[in-house]
């Protein structure tokens, strides 16, 4: 149905959401309520989220069934949504049309005149916030769809103006070509998602055919540094600009970057090898200094002034789950990052190793047994800036464990490398062996896509518990 757009009919005006309290469902309601939708949906279980839903004037119905859908126009669904649910079976039966969570977001990008989609392998959150941050540092009021937690927002979605609308583009079965944006930022393409790509070349070709969905007028903002990026670029038919670290590839580029204790740069601005002037980051790793080019580049587009852009990079914080400093106790620091392709464990070590610290832990919790499987030899070196390593069992999410991969058979590959690693299948028992283990000093980074992050929640509270005892 990607040919029909259905939010420019009059006769759209009640949309129903099947799994409504999912983070990027719930906000998309949020955002079409704010364009006087009448809204309504359903989830299997009650939530803080479906809660402030409801106080916004959405009908909510707790767990799924045929009489929850009460004569909407549009019914909208998640990929987590089987074809078997009884609100999509009524919603066929009656000739009501029914569009995934990915095609209703392409449709809401056509609302606003200044669209901007972050995609790429890695980074998408961290970047697509900082356009976000900054967007607002200089009064653009966007509407902001994010897939992680942004304190500046207060939470992963913002409903502003009609005019600039700022989200993610998840290159996941191809979700993202169902989008048709103003500006397409990409930041890196990689091979990921086995279970739906046949290798980098099907990859490539997918964020070909995405770029291509830019109008003339619009502008693709791509990575120089990336060889997979700049063999698509040839085809384009719009105005583009490109980014990175070598200002001998790259439009717009940095110089003199250099590192503090906490492993965040400072570096000088370039464009077209001009100074552009000093940004002073507040997140680390050098991966962070390509988004925060990505991010001028992109705003400089949009028209903010570059004292706006410098000062809103420079009081970038971070978003939730991306190198997010947990707490700290009795002087060993808990961070939980999102990482969970191998590029993004080396990125993110990488950084931690510029920490000051005397021992890093890293516990990882494999995302999928399939990016397992395929991406296993690649793992197997992630880890080299870790001292020590704890693999727990891999986290399925959508797929179902074949018996093919495990967690064990990671852990046995990084240990032939020589790195020194342990398999603790239990939470519980992952912090048991920490508070045994680690001293003043580490840094013990939990990593992975799923619920890695309760380990170092758990940490923190023995560690308060014990001291109040």
């Amino acid at each position: 149905m990607t040919e029909l757009n259905l939010l420019g009919s009059p006769s759209i005006k009640k949309i129903h959401f099947i799994g409504i309290g999912g983070i990027s469902m719930s906000g998309l309601a949020e955002i079409l309520l704010n364009f006087g939708y009448e809204i309504s949906g359903s989830d299997i279980k009650s939530s803080s989220i479906t809660k402030k839903l409801e106080k916004l004037g959405v009908k909510v119905f707790i767990g799924h069934s045929e009489s929850n859908i009460q004569s909407p126009d549009l019914v909208v669904y998640t990929a987590a949504i089987n074809q078997s649910n009884p609100e999509l079976i009524k919603a066929h039966r009656l000739g009501i049309p029914a569009i995934d969570r990915a095609e209703l977001l392409g449709q809401i990008m056509r609302k606003y005149k200044h669209s901007i989609a972050v995609a790429g392998t890695h980074g998408k959150t961290t970047t697509t916030s900082m356009i976000s941050t900054t967007a607002l540092k200089c009064n653009l009021d966007p509407t902001i769809h994010i897939g992680g937690e942004l304190d500046a927002i207060g939470g992963t979605t913002r409903v502003g103006g009609n005019d600039c609308f700022i989200a993610e583009a998840c290159e996941y079965c191809g979700s993202f070509l169902k989008f048709y944006p103003y500006i397409a930022v990409i930041l890196n393409i990689e091979y990921d998602h086995a279970d739906y790509y046949r290798d980098i070349s099907h990859i490539r070709d997918t964020f070909a055919k995405f770029i291509s969905h830019v109008p003339r007028n619009g502008y693709v903002v791509a990575c120089a540094d990336d060889s997979n990026i700049m063999q698509i670029l040839d085809n384009v038919n719009c105005n583009k600009v490109t980014f990175g670290l070598d200002p001998e590839k790259a439009m717009w580029s940095a110089e003199n970057i250099v590192f503090d204790d906490r492993g965040c740069a400072s570096f000088t601005l370039l464009f077209n090898k001009k100074d552009m002037g000093v940004i002073k980051m507040n997140v680390p790793g050098i991966h962070n200094v390509s988004n925060a080019i990505a991010a001028a580049a992109t705003c400089h587009i949009l028209g903010c002034d570059m004292d706006s852009i410098r000062l809103a990079l420079s009081d970038f914080w971070g978003t939730h789950r991306r190198f997010e400093l947990k707490g700290t106790s009795n002087d060993i620091k808990v961070i939980d990052d999102y990482a969970h392709h191998p590029t993004e464990i080396k990125a993110t070590l990488k950084a931690a190793k510029n920490f000051r610290h005397s021992k890093v832990w890293c516990v990882f919790q494999p995302h999928t047994y399939s990016r397992t499987k395929s991406l296993l030899s690649d793992f197997t070196n992630s880890f080299n800036d870790a001292d020590e390593v704890i693999i727990t069992d891999i986290y399925a999410a959508r797929e179902v464990d074949t018996g093919e991969i495990s967690s064990k058979d990671l852990a046995m590959r990084i240990r032939s490398s020589g790195k020194k690693v342990v398999y603790i299948k239990n939470f519980e028992d992952i912090v048991s062996y920490l508070e045994d283990k680690a001293s003043p000093g580490d840094i013990i980074i939990t990593m992975g896509a799923g619920d890695v992050y309760k380990i170092g929640e758990m940490f923190l509270e023995n560690k308060k518990v014990m001291a109040v005892s």
